[in-house]
């Protein structure tokens, strides 16, 4: 059983992995035929174009795609064994279904853990560095947002600036107010502010009024200028950078998230959804590759072709029902967490299904 358990597992992670480097050739020749006008209109050297760019997007794309190469690795090779009548050999000699499976599960197993660390960690970090590049040669990712910019940097805390320069960092006509349930406890208000590079929360602000109101009782103190730190409030607030979460692993996504919350910041359900799929991603691949097992382990007419022909129509089924409730977990249709599960929640009854069916 050792034997044939290797020669399965073998077959499985041999054909993935050259499913994922046929794929990628072709993405990349796309990806440069599409935007090469870019790289020369931006003199991107081409080390950069090939390490920056293409290198660091490998796992990108693997990952993006990991249920569906395992999918139709799963299949292709299954169908292959089963018009050999290897499959049908097998399981004459006394294994059963279920302990065939058991490579399947094995391989798949490895391979969600991969995903689960690839996007959870390692692609996060390699984004920080094709996202530069793209933001340098091929759109910009960073942008302004305007004027007149509310912040609630607090649950009792807001923060405004009348326009914010991004190419100067400095913002113009800033104030911060805090209050004590509706009561207004302190405000301050200046006439510039200005980003000190030593620090995200540190700022130099010039001609500085700060008011301390108790009841009927206020006080007043006017700067110059004042350095100072303000917990708060940090420079990424006064930009938007376009899917941001892309550079945040698991722990600085979840961590965002709790502050998006406590500043009551729109958008946040983009944000646990995509935090949801990076968890629910794994858990597709384990539900695809026992639904590719027990449908092309049987020998049909049409053999091969008839088999990957489902099994594509059903890979991109799932992509559609997980853009489906992606869009709807953003929208607030439904929770971000069952957004993110819906495909599976799906899928594995028809995996139950398929399975039942297989042995007979």
């Amino acid at each position: 059983m050792r034997k044939l358990d290797l020669y399965i597992l073998k077959k499985f992670i041999g054909t993935f992995f050259f499913a994922v480097a046929l794929l990628m050739m072709i993405i990349i020749v796309f990806d440069l035929s599409e935007n090469i006008d870019s790289f020369l209109k931006n003199h991107a050297t081409w080390q950069r174009v090939a390490v920056d760019h293409y290198l660091t997007s490998i796992p990108y794309f693997t990952n993006q795609f990991i249920h569906l190469f395992v999918f139709i690795s799963v299949i292709f090779f299954t169908s292959k064994m089963a018009n050999h009548s290897e499959v049908v050999a097998v399981l004459s000699s006394g294994v059963s279904f279920w302990r065939f499976l058991y490579p399947y599960l094995m391989g798949s197993i490895l391979l969600a853990l991969m995903s689960l660390y690839f996007g959870n960690f390692l692609i996060p970090n390699m984004n920080e560095i094709r996202r530069k590049f793209k933001d340098e040669y091929i759109e910009h990712l960073v942008k302004g947002t305007g004027g007149n910019v509310h912040i609630q940097t607090a649950k009792d805390e807001f923060a405004y600036v009348s326009m914010y320069d991004l190419g100067r960092d400095v913002g113009y006509k800033f104030s911060i107010e805090k209050y004590e349930g509706n009561v207004l406890t302190y405000k301050m208000a200046a006439a510039a502010l200005y980003n000190d590079t030593t620090g995200p929360h540190n700022w130099r602000i010039d001609f500085v009024t700060e008011r301390f109101i108790d009841g009927d009782q206020e006080h007043i103190i006017n700067y110059r200028r004042l350095d100072t730190i303000l917990e708060n409030l940090s420079i990424t607030d006064f930009y938007n950078v376009k899917e941001d979460f892309e550079e945040m692993n698991f722990f600085e996504l979840r961590d965002h998230i709790q502050v998006m919350r406590q500043r009551g910041t729109e958008g946040i359900r983009r944000y646990e959804v995509e935090m949801h799929q990076r968890m629910a991603q794994p858990f597709a691949i384990l539900i695809l590759t026992l639904i590719g097992a027990a449908l092309s382990s049987r020998k049909i007419k049409g053999g091969m072709g008839m088999h990957l022909g489902f099994g594509i129509a059903i890979a991109f089924s799932y992509v559609l029902i997980g853009q489906i409730g992606k869009a709807l977990g953003v929208n607030g249709v439904v929770t971000p967490i069952l957004a993110a599960w819906i495909p599976n929640f799906i899928y594995i009854l028809m995996a139950i299904y398929f399975l039942a069916k297989a042995p007979k």
